[in-house]
This record gives C-alpha cells, structure tokens and sequence, in this order.
C-alpha cells in the first residue's frame, strides 16, 4: 500500500484512489445492505406467517369452542339421559342442524354408548378412548386426538362434556365427532406460496388437519423434528427440512386457550421463497455498484491536473488558515456554476457561520457566567433568608425546653415561633409556586370578578407589613366598578407581591399607593412608591428569576427574588402584562398591572360559613414523626379535644375500631400502608365511615391532592400546618352520632 501510494505523484492518479475509497463504503454497504433487505425480508415473513398461523388457530379454535357451547347445552337437558330413542332423536335433529359434527352421543360411565345422532347396528363401547376417560377424570370439557369413527368411518376428532350430578359427581358423559374436513374450511382459503405447508396436530401428535393433500395425511405422526418443535415455544420461529427434503420456514400457534385443546398449528413456507427477490435486488444493485464504479475512474482520470490543481491549493490554503484559527480567512475564487465554486462559496460560507458561531460562543459563555453568579448570590441569600427565622426558632425553642420561662415569655416566643414559621412557610411556597409555573404546571380558573374584591383582599393581606414600617398608604377606586375574568386567588397573590415588593424597598414613613383604572378594554392596577427606585439596568430585568435591587447576601430587605417573576407569569396567564417604570435610584418606582376587562357590576360578597359552637371532639392523629404527632396532640389537647395518636396505619385502624373517632389527621407517607390506603380503611369501617379525614403530609402537588380526594379525604393541609386554619376547620365540626 506505501509503494502504491509512492507511485501516486499526480493529482489525476489521487483522483483514482480516492474516488476507488469512496466508493468501497458504497460497496461494503450495498452488501450490508443486501444481508439487511434479506433479514428483514425473513422477519416481515416471520410476522406474517405468524398472523397467518394465529388466524388458522384462531378459526379451530372457533370450531372447536362451538362444539363446546353445543356440548355445554345438550348436558343441561333434563331428560338427556331418559329414553334412549327419544335422546336418539333429539341428537340427530341436532346433527342435521350442524353438518360439521360426523356424530352426536351420550357415553355412559361403563363406556357405552347408549344414545346416538347416527345409529349402529351394534353395541359401542368407548371405555378405551382417551378422550373419554380424560372427561371423567377431569369432569369439565376435553378436546380428544384423533379418531377414526368406528360407527361414521370417518376422520374426526372426538370433543367430550361430562353430565354432572347434584354432587358435581359424573353421571354421564356426551360427545361431538368433529369432521375433520370441516375443521378448516377457512385453511381452504388461505392463499400460500407453491410448497408451503399447513397442518394440524392433537397431542399425539397426529395429523388432524393439511395443506395440501390433507385426506392422504389424517392420522399420520408427524416427523420427529416438528414434533419436536410444536413442543416448544409456540411463537418461535423454526427452520425445519421436511420429509419431501424442502426446507421451510415455520411458526407454531396453540388452538385455543385456557384449556380449549391440545392442538397446534403450523404453517411452513420455502425458506428460498422468502429471500428470492431479495437475492434478486442484491445482484441489481452489485451490477449498478460495478456500473458506477467504472464510470467514477473515468472522470477521476479526464478531469486532471490542470483544470482543478491550482483552485484546490487555493483551497486548502484557506482550509488551514481556517483551521489554525483565522476565522477572517477567505478563498478569494470568483464563484461560478461548477463544483469548485460551489466548494469555495461552502468554504468562506463556513468560515463566516464559524465567526458567527464564536462570536454566539463568547457571548453565551459570558452569559453562562453571569447566570452561574447569580445562581451562587441566590444560593447564598436562600442561606440567609433560611437561617434568619431558624435563629429565633432555635432560641426559643431552647428558652421553652429549660421550663424557666415566664408565662409572658412563653407567649412570647410561641408567637415569634409562628411568625418565623409562616415566614419560613411563604419563602418554601414561592419556590414551590415558581417552580409549578415555569414547568407549567399552574392552571387558572376564570370566572368574573370585581376589581375592588380582588384589591380588598390583597391590601388585608399587604396591610400588617405596610403598619410595622409606619408607611402611609393611599388607595384610589374608580367611580364605575370594574370587572375582570380570572382566578382570584391567584389575582390577589399578584397585588400582594407587588404591594410587599414596594414596601420592603420603601423607607419608613414612606408612602406607597394603589389605583385603579379602566378603558379601552383592559384594567390596569397601578402601584407606585417613594422607595429606593431602579437603574436602567435593574429594570431590563426586574422581572427575571432571583433579580433583586439588592445583590448583598447581607441585606436586610429579605426574599428571594421570585416575587416578581411568579407576578409575570400569572399574569401572562390571564393574558395580561405587568410593566414597570423608575426615573432612577432613590426616585420612586411604579409597576403597573394591565388585564383584559371593562365596566361591570359590583358583585356581592359571599358571607363565609359561620364558626361552629366550638365541640369537642374525638380526634385520631397518624403520624409516623413522634414530634409532629405529640405537638399536634398538645395543640388539640389544649382546645379540649380528646386525642388518639398512632405512628402507623396498621395501629391507626385498630384504635379507630375501638374508639369511634370523629376527626382523623393523617400523615400520608406512613411506614406500612400509604395514608391513602388508611382513608380507604376508615371509610370502610363502620366506626369511621363517617368521620372528617383531613390529610396532614409534606406532599404538596395538585396530583397528591386528587389522589387523597380520591382516597376519600375531606380536606387537604400541607405542612408546615396553618394552624389557625385547621382550629378554624375542627371548630366548624361537630360530634358524629355515636357508634352503636
């Protein structure tokens, strides 16, 4: 191969060469490709074959369960086994109605048959059929090989019922002689390839059934090897060299299922008939693989050296000027209509897209920084903002583990441990929020709503914040109410972000306002403060995830930055727009909420469910967290209630049997069952198929939440617990009727 590349010393012979390599792919594939055209021509065999082999078995097996209906209803008979002629004459009705069973008859335990659609001149005895003694063994319906009818003289296979008796004893036993020549009029129909082979086997492995010449065959073994191979597995392909010396390819299929029969069919089809026209479209595309061959070493050998040397060094020149970094580089070629011009055009076509490209790089790499910063900054204030409330929560809680503390102290620091708790509680659900949003997970449910309601609610919500920095709040309502189409909750959860985003970056004593304003189709709620303001640059992304006006881990304005990119999105969801505007730092900002709406009606507000009289109740609490289920039942332990707890279900459900509780707050991941499978538990029972299930878990999506309500549960609470909402939910109840 040196010496032959040696001797190569013009381009005309390089041409050769290499269109000789190119084309060797070619070659090797168009033989890969011929083995492939080959296999996959056996395998569409295969599967047709199979089709064809289960629609074979499928049709015997239709025949054959017929036969056992027809069975099925002459065993039902009453006086079946009464007077023989009038049995005689009840089969062979039967059998004039249904030309494909040779015989209809009634076998009696000693083996004689005694009532017959067809009848003999002498007695038959049956005790030494198979089929037979296997009916009475096995008392339900049985399949039999193959039978030379001794009454009909006729190929058949003989199908049994058993008669049975007050004690499912055997009294009788009735058969069907089916005529094999009717078992596969449908195989008459089937269109094979000339020396295919179809055929039919009982468990002795006797023909019952072939394709073609199937009256020469019934009765006959089949050869070794097929029996072998029916024995197998039914729907793995065998490749088997017949008696006739033709190798053939065959599939196997059971006759029935559940029982139905022993059989099994077999279509076989000339392996040489499956790859032939494969072997035929192999040899054309080898010849067109020579043709092209050929033709390529001609213009390899006329193009020369004269009319391509010169533009090909060119070329390369520019190639490695490319290649060695100098993206500038071009060809400099005068393009043209033939190959080389075309190459050339690719060339510094290429060498543009790479600049492109590694201008794009630069710009995505600083981008990756700038995002890998901020990710870092993120992290580091969800450290912060996770160990400022844990401070106090430590702190108190060891204030209240010493027991030294005054009753004023403890109240003290309960409250403050709830505060941070709920602090704690809206830093997780706003990660939670944007996460649900950004996957797309958040649906809106629209239904018409009054502005002002949706404003109400949000400046209750933002009001104890606004009172702890003695900030001056105004609010302006147009005179005409105004109505848009939307989520409440989720309308309001927008204005609350907002109104606590411009009081956390307003001073105290600053001054923050809300107006509302309607026209041209679209509402928009305008809030506007005397706070810190923003840069132009901070605006650009005011909106964008963990953007703060304050970078510093350090800073004292708390959050995590996800508050007014969770407004964005919902907002967008009700195909809406959120703006916001700032002359500059220390200026003020304003942010301006614009929806779809106009004019409407003021809508009333529903008055809410009235508080119970407070009952006391029998309250079962399951949870596997000993502390969560101990705080849990000091909370309701000090409202009176009276508490059971269980740390898993199997506990839970003994105690619900034996105390009747009227309230259970179950944890849904439990060590031994699911809190789900509790619920379907306690609904199940007697004791607790009324009570108030309230699930108590960690899981928190809107799937959890169907497959608890699904489970049977009442209502739903995520921890941490809202507390005053579960006292609110349990003062709403009242005792069950006692259990009897």
């Amino acid at each position: 191969m040196a010496f032959l590349l040696f001797q190569l010393n013009s381009l005309r012979s390089r041409l050769i060469l290499l269109v000789a390599l190119a084309i060797a792919p070619i070659a090797v594939m168009t033989l890969v490709s011929g083995v492939r055209e080959r296999q996959h021509a056996v395998q569409v065999a295969e599967e047709n074959l199979q089709r064809l082999t289960n629609l074979a078995a499928a049709n015997e097996a239709q025949s054959i369960e017929g036969a056992r209906q027809i069975l099925r209803d002459l065993a039902s008979i009453p006086d079946l086994m009464g007077d023989q002629q009038h049995c005689s004459r009840l089969l062979a009705n039967i059998q004039r109605q249904n030309p494909d069973y040779a015989n209809l008859g009634l076998i009696q335990l000693n083996g004689d048959v005694t009532c017959s659609a067809i009848p003999s001149s002498t007695p038959v005895n049956l005790a030494d059929r198979s089929h037979f003694r296997r009916a009475v063994h096995l008392r339900r319906f049985v399949a039999g090989g193959y039978v030379f009818g001794r009454v009909i003289q006729k190929h058949t296979v003989n199908l049994t019922y058993p008669l049975l008796g007050d004690r499912d004893q055997v009294k009788a036993v009735v058969f069907a002689a089916l005529d094999l020549t009717k078992l596969d009029r449908f195989v008459a129909d089937i269109k094979l390839p000339p020396g295919s082979l179809l055929l039919t086997s009982d468990s002795e492995g006797k023909i019952i059934s072939r394709k073609p010449n199937p009256d020469q065959w019934f009765g006959q073994l089949v050869w070794p090897e097929m029996r072998a191979a029916m024995a197998g597995e039914p729907g793995k392909p065998v490749l088997l060299t017949g008696p006739d010396g033709v190798e053939r390819l065959h599939r196997f299929a059971r006759v029935g299922n559940n029982g139905l029969s022993d059989y099994t069919v077999t279509i076989g089809i000339p392996a040489d008939d499956i790859t032939a026209a494969a072997r035929h479209d192999q040899l054309l595309d080898m010849v067109a693989l020579a043709v092209t061959l050929a033709l390529a070493l001609l213009a390899a050998w006329f193009v020369g050296d004269v009319l391509v040397l010169r533009r090909v060094k060119r070329l390369a020149t520019t190639a490695n000027s490319i290649a060695s970094g100098t993206l500038g580089a071009r060809s400099g070629i005068v393009y043209g209509n033939e190959e080389i011009s075309e190459l050339a055009r690719a060339l510094d076509a290429m060498a543009e897209a790479l600049q492109q490209k590694e201008l794009q790089h630069m710009k995505a790499e600083s981008q990756l920084r700038l995002a890998d910063q901020r990710k870092d900054e993120f992290l580091a204030m969800l450290a912060h903002e996770l160990r400022n409330p844990l401070a106090p929560i430590s702190a108190g809680a060891q204030l209240l583990q010493s027991g030294h503390a005054t009753a004023a102290a403890v109240e003290r620091t309960a409250s403050i441990i709830v505060r941070q708790v709920h602090h704690m509680t809206r830093l997780v659900d706003d990660l939670l929020d944007v996460s649900r949003v950004t996957r797309g997970l958040v649906t809106v449910t629209r239904v018409p709503l009054n502005v002002a309601d949706v404003v109400a609610d949000a400046v209750e919500q933002a009001e104890p914040l606004f009172k702890s920095k003695h900030q001056h709040f105004e609010l302006s309502l147009p005179e005409v109410p105004q109505q848009v189409s939307g989520d409440h909750k989720r309308l309001v959860q927008v204005l609350v972000n907002v109104l606590n985003n411009a009081a956390k970056y307003t001073a105290v004593d600053g001054t923050i306002k809300l107006s509302v304003h309607g026209g041209d189709g679209v509402v928009r709620m305008v809030v506007s403060d005397s706070g810190i303001g923003m840069a132009p640059e901070l605006r650009a992304r005011v909106f964008e995830l963990f953007a703060q006006a304050d970078r510093n881990p350090d800073r004292s304005q708390g959050g995590l930055g996800l508050g007014l990119a969770l407004v964005k999105s919902l907002v967008e969801l009700h195909g809406g727009s959120v703006s916001a505007d700032s002359p500059g730092e220390q200026q003020g900002s304003t942010f301006t909420i614009s929806l779809p709406g106009g004019p409407g009606q003021h809508a009333p507000a529903a008055s809410g469910p009235s508080a119970g009289a407070g009952a006391k109740l029998r309250v079962l609490v399951v949870d596997d967290n000993i502390d969560a289920a101990q705080t849990l039942q000091l909370l309701l332990d000090a409202s009176g209630h009276e508490v059971l707890v269980a740390h898993t279900a199997l506990e839970a459900l003994e105690i619900a049997q034996r105390m009747s509780p009227e309230l259970c707050l179950l944890d849904i991941g439990l060590p031994d069952l699911s809190g789900n499978e509790l619920a379907r538990g306690l609904r199940a029972l007697p004791q607790t198929a009324n009570a108030t299930l309230v699930a108590v878990t960690g899981y928190g999506s809107r799937e959890d939440r169907d497959l608890a309500s699904e489970a049977g549960f009442d209502h739903y609470f995520v921890k941490p617990v809202d507390v005053e909402a579960l006292l609110a939910l349990i003062g709403k109840l009242s005792p069950a009727t006692p259990t009897t």
